[in-house]
């Protein structure tokens, strides 16, 4: 048993997921004390009493320091082979995404070379970017394929994604996004992948998941529902076929264009819609009256140098459920950082603090299905803590470009960084 006391601020976010105006309800415990025992939240309150009811439990002192739930980043790429440093200079000489991706760079750059990647030189070159999100904070985080576009290239991305889970300490939530692209050898058939995906590749990635992964929940399948990518009828016809295999669905929609995915999601129960930069009313009013997470991904735009950004307030006002995630990929956000992420969303969504961590814990853990287990300091949940080097949690989204974390509590166990 360990009980960490003298928490300056203890940020609890205790209730459940925090919806349109309520989003910012962090549950602050001041002078507080968290006991933790078999990797679980035990108790939650003030210092001095719960260390007069545990006297023989093992003590860490966080001598006023902030102490909140593990950020939860549940949208990201985090799996792939080499970099596209070449693209960055292309964007910057005036070149437009889209653009680079019909000249068979963007996410087929990318497709080259995981396919020529074994699963160990993947896991190789995924571990330092887990470790680095790791000692930022995250302490849950999702993962897509999506750079193998071939079944074979896709189950080893999984099998990556499997591995790294098992070695930990970051616990990783896998997602099939077989539907990221169209790879080259389809470029003129789209309409053929799409088939391939419904009718060999989803049945072949469960029969996978069944024999390889029984103990684990299906993985969440996603599409990119873009012009250039997979249209409106498509993404319904393999979300739909994903849907009757059982899998959990996710979609990527309003990145570039307004297509309607965000309506589309919230009419077929997708955990998650995902980017939401072009939004329409319309589809923010779907997601408002669903319980499809609408997540913002600040870094993408960033990473693009766009000036358009989830219209957070809109949703907010929409009633809609809000949360953060990285977008961690190797073309338009290579970013580990939730705690930049917060920045951003402070400084070009209109975010309050509040509102940011709040996004990126009780209502990121939503966008997985994970509400129940993390994302919160509450008795019966998973103890995944962090312990800042800070006083006061303004101190997220007010500073950035600096690590705020000291130390990160994963399952109970206390890990410090640096």
């Amino acid at each position: 048993m360990l009980i960490v006391h003298n928490a300056g601020q203890i940020l609890t976010l205790a209730g459940g997921s925090q919806r349109g105006h309520s989003l910012g309800n962090l549950g602050i415990v001041e002078n507080g004390a968290v006991v933790i025992q078999s990797g679980q939240v035990l108790a939650v309150g003030k210092s001095d009493s719960l260390l007069a009811a545990y006297p023989a439990a093992e003590r860490y002192d966080a001598g006023g320091r902030v102490v909140m739930p593990g950020f939860v980043d549940p949208h990201t790429h985090l799996v792939w082979a080499g970099d596209r440093a070449d693209e960055f200079s292309l964007r910057q000489q005036g070149k437009p995404y889209m653009e680079i991706l019909a000249m068979g760079g963007g996410i087929l750059s990318t497709v080259r070379a995981t396919r020529a990647a074994s699963v160990a030189q993947l896991v190789t070159e995924t571990r330092p970017r887990a470790l680095a999100a790791f000692n930022h904070g995250t302490t849950t985080m999702e993962v897509k394929t999506g750079y193998g576009l071939t079944l074979e290239s896709e189950i080893n991305q999984l099998r990556a994604i499997v591995a790294l889970d098992q070695e930990g300490p970051l616990e990783l939530i896998p997602t099939f996004m077989g539907a990221h692209a169209v790879p080259p050898e389809y470029q003129d058939q789209p309409d053929e992948y799409v088939d391939l995906l419904c009718q060999e590749m989803l049945p072949g990635i469960y029969a996978w998941w069944q024999s390889e992964a029984p103990h684990l929940p299906l993985p969440f399948v996603d599409v990119f529902c873009e012009r250039g990518a997979f249209d409106l009828a498509q993404s319904r016809r393999i979300l739909e076929a994903a849907r009757d295999l059982g899998f959990p669905l996710k979609i990527h929609a309003d990145e570039f264009e307004n297509l309607g995915g965000a309506a589309l999601a919230a009419a077929l129960g997708a955990v998650s819609a995902d980017h939401l930069v072009k939004t329409s009313p319309k589809d923010i009013k779907a997601l408002a009256n669903s319980e499809t997470v609408a997540v913002s991904l600040p870094g993408t735009p960033f990473g693009l140098n766009e000036a358009e950004f989830t219209p957070a307030k809109a949703l907010i006002e929409a009633d809609a459920l809000l949360a953060l995630a990285t977008d961690i990929n190797p073309g338009t956000s290579w970013c580990e950082s939730m705690q930049f992420i917060l920045a951003l969303a402070c400084r070009k969504m209109g975010l309050s603090p509040q509102q940011a961590i709040a996004a990126a814990t009780i209502n990121a853990a939503a966008a997985l299905k994970l509400q129940n287990r993390v994302g919160s300091i509450e008795p019966g949940k998973q103890a995944d803590l962090l312990i800042l080097n800070v006083n006061d949690f303004r101190h997220l989204g007010y500073r950035f470009g600096t690590n705020l974390v000291s130390h990160v509590i994963k399952r109970g166990k206390l890990f410090p960084v640096g």
